[in-house]
């Protein structure tokens, strides 16, 4: 699937002789996340394939990966196919809401939500929140305000409601709001529950408010609910943030103390507090601490490593890094795009070729942020035809160029004289958008 143009897939598939079953198209279908189109194509090929019949969990795999390229059209096909299968549940409808919450496609999310008794899935309480969840998601907490005020007496609010609004004000930031949304919700009646206390800690120390998060924290003991290593991870990271080095370092240890199991967020919390202080021989014994106690650093682990070494011009320890912890850890679309990054900024242009190549060795499809930050440095490289062939390749896999990026490659073209070139990747472009809303 990674080497197979687009008109041979189906014929490469066939000879390959696999057959295929639930699980194998549900690993391929995610592995294939950021391909929309390839993915689909694959979807397609399997569907024909003898005894087998798609999962509910592979339609919503591709519904969400055609949604995230605003390929709509098709995500309504499916979610046809699947009323048709009696295959529809909330959780089909709650993913279309929330990408087209993530586009700023806040009226389209809402029609989602309305268009459920329609497709005989009544709207309940997990939908309504789902749809609150997609909009503060998406920093629209005005506009879930507003449909909470006006339908939570249709569906009444539990904990979980109130946390999303919580937390959509805390971000917004809204601390005064988020304060008057815990109020009613305590007024209301409603208990809040150990995330909800989460999410009040987070967004009193995100707004500077320590003590009063600390404050939260004993409210929790005089109620029996005691601390989560989420929780320390809010605090550590927030001394951290604050160079308050020695402070994030003892609430760590009064976690291990009051017999908290330290997780890999909490040490990625203290990983990155060491970061921000440039202490990096400290960031190395956690991570032996980590080895010795069990706990896998994940991608997050190595990100947060990579750019504070970046950020302080070590990228040559930054590649070490890379290359000995890729062996502990699966690195993400982030890693990835952070390495192309760091080499095509030194002008060392092979060596992030090469880490494209090991992207691909790795069997991962590239983000559109990974590929649009190795066509920009192939422009400013003047390396017109290679970004062509990048471009082309993105476009093949579903996946829209930013206007920026596009903008840059036809202004060269242009330059160079390559209309022709222009309009053939502009055609490919306009095939890949023209898609209406919903059917």
């Amino acid at each position: 699937m990674m080497s197979s143009p687009a008109v041979t897939l189906d014929t490469a598939l066939d000879q390959n002789g696999i057959r295929v079953s639930p699980e194998i198209v549900e690993d391929v279908l995610k592995k294939f996340e950021n391909a929309g189109m390839v993915a689909y194509r694959f979807f397609e090929w399997a569907e024909k394939q003898q005894h087998y019949t798609h999962s509910i969990r592979a339609y919503h795999t591709m519904i969400e990966s055609l949604a995230k390229i605003r390929q709509y059209q098709i995500t309504w096909d499916l979610v046809n196919e699947m009323r048709r299968k009696r295959m529809l549940n909330v959780e089909t409808f709650c993913i279309i809401m929330r990408k087209y919450a993530r586009a700023q496609k806040l009226e389209e999310a809402v029609y989602t939500f309305n268009v459920m008794e329609k497709y005989d899935v009544p709207p309940n309480l997990v939908a309504f929140n789902g749809l609150l969840s997609a909009l503060c998601k998406s920093k629209n907490v005005r506009k879930a305000q507003e449909i909470f005020d006006l339908m939570k007496e249709q569906f009444v609010p539990d904990s979980k409601t109130y946390s999303i609004l919580i937390e959509g004000w805390g971000k917004a930031p809204n601390l005064p709001k988020a304060r008057e949304i815990f109020r009613e919700m305590v007024d209301a009646g409603c208990q809040p529950d150990i995330v909800t206390y989460g999410i009040m800690v987070d967004v009193l120390c995100k707004a500077g408010r320590v003590d009063e998060a600390l404050g939260i924290i004993k409210e929790m003991d005089s109620m029996d609910f005691k601390p989560t290593s989420f929780i320390y991870s809010i605090l550590v990271h927030t001394y951290g943030i604050e160079n308050q080095i020695e402070d994030a370092v003892d609430t760590f240890l009064r976690m291990e103390k009051n017999g908290i199991k330290a997780d890999v967020v909490v040490y990625n919390a203290l990983i990155g507090a060491f970061c921000k202080v440039n202490k990096f021989k400290n960031v190395y014994r956690v991570l032996n601490e980590m080895d010795c106690k069990g706990v896998k650093p994940n991608s997050r682990t190595l990100n947060i490593i990579m750019n504070g070494l970046i950020g302080r011009q070590e990228t040559d320890e930054a590649f070490r890094v890379f290359r000995r912890m890729s062996r502990l850890c699966e690195p993400d679309a982030d890693t990835f795009t952070m390495m192309i990054k760091m080499f095509c900024e030194r002008y060392e242009l092979q060596n992030a070729l090469k880490v494209w190549k090991y992207m691909q060795k790795k069997q991962f499809v590239p983000s559109m942020h990974t590929f649009s930050v190795l066509i920009n440095s192939l422009c400013d490289m003047g390396d017109v035809s290679q970004a062509c062939v990048l471009l082309e390749d993105m476009i093949e896999k579903g996946i829209r160029p930013p206007g920026k990026t596009f903008g840059r490659l036809r202004h060269l073209l242009i330059k160079e004289g390559r209309e022709d070139v222009l309009k053939f990747l502009q055609e490919k472009i306009n095939i890949l958008v023209k898609e209406p809303l919903w059917d």
